[in-house]
């Protein structure tokens, strides 16, 4: 197998970014890493979170969002890089702010990027007790913090994310020591670790991304939350029982999927059940409120972090 990779690296904006990997991943990419610099500039709730950042981290162009993905030479890289650009300009078209939407390439060694995007990831203090520690760095607990020790591998979910922090700082709020809680769309796994750390007593995290659930699984083991927590393959209405109901639904996905989604998610709660969904721009919050309320939610919170929204319904 070829030790050669290409990098193909996407510059674009805030809003485009959970478009654009989606593109990534369906092109078949087993990855992407996200370059915000409003993921430092608007998430300093305490005066020492910087310290957790690298100052080569910190960019002049801080409008600009990279996505990068990493792309074997012995594909076809080729077609991969026209089907992306092509794409990229159908969003434009169907009018989301795609910024520059270019694409370009470079060559880097296996051992270059396998350890390079680390940098990215510092142990991050999120709400009052959360503390996101990738397993690679060195951290002292302090008080009653919890600490979820996170590879991040080839699946999306850091707590770096606005949406990530919001969905963490809410299921604060809400998880109690029996309850049930449903992670769609769980990626890396971290908001249902979250959710089992905090005391819940059963955990099921969800995706249709066999990579996603792989490096899910690998991270609950990490963790030795196994006991109240497991991760599968599939989606909600298709591939969790639906006699079994939760307390708690989390879904850190985007907006159009959190509509899609709505629908079936009001036959999954218990009556006084929390609806926790993010991955939405600003720009949609008013349509994805709407949905929820046609869908019989009534109580409706919005947060707000940066550019993006991240929604409590029951």
């Amino acid at each position: 197998m070829s030790d050669i990779w290409i990098e193909v690296t996407i510059s674009t904006t805030t809003e485009a970014v959970e478009a654009i990997t989606n593109i990534l991943f369906e092109n078949g990419a087993q990855g992407a890493m996200i370059d915000d610099p409003k993921d430092f500039y608007q998430q300093k709730a305490h005066d020492y979170d910087w310290d957790y950042a690298e100052r080569e981290l910190f960019r002049e162009d801080e409008d600009v969002v990279y996505i990068k993905t990493y792309i074997s030479d012995e594909k076809n890289v080729l077609k991969f890089i026209e089907d992306t650009r092509l794409r990229i300009q159908e969003l434009g078209d169907c009018g989301l702010d795609v910024g520059e939407g270019t694409v370009t390439t470079g060559q880097v060694k296996e051992e270059d990027w396998a350890n390079n995007w680390k940098k990215y990831y510092k142990p991050t203090l999120i709400g009052d007790r959360i503390v996101i520690k990738p397993e690679w760095e060195d951290y002292e607990v302090k008080n009653q913090e919890i600490v979820v020790e996170l590879n991040p591998g080839m699946a999306f979910g850091t707590g770096n994310h606005e949406t990530t922090s919001m969905c963490i700082e809410n299921l604060e709020k809400y998880v109690k020591e029996d309850s049930v809680v449903f992670d769609i769309g769980c990626g890396s796994g971290i908001l249902g670790i979250c959710a089992a750390k905090l005391g819940a007593k059963e955990v099921i995290g969800i995706d249709i991304d066999e990579v996603a659930v792989k490096v899910a699984k690998e991270n609950i083991d990490k963790n030795h939350v196994g006991s109240n927590m497991t991760a599968i393959k599939g989606n909600l209405a298709d591939d969790i029982d639906p006699s079994k109901k939760a307390d708690v639904v989390v879904a850190n996905i985007m907006a159009d999927i959190v509509m899609f989604l709505t629908k079936d998610v009001r036959s999954f709660l218990k009556d006084s059940g929390k609806f926790i969904s993010s991955g939405i721009i600003l720009d949609k919050v008013d349509e994805v409120v709407a949905c929820l309320e046609e869908n019989g939610f009534k109580d409706i919170q919005v947060n707000k972090k940066g550019e993006w929204s991240c929604i409590v319904a029951s």
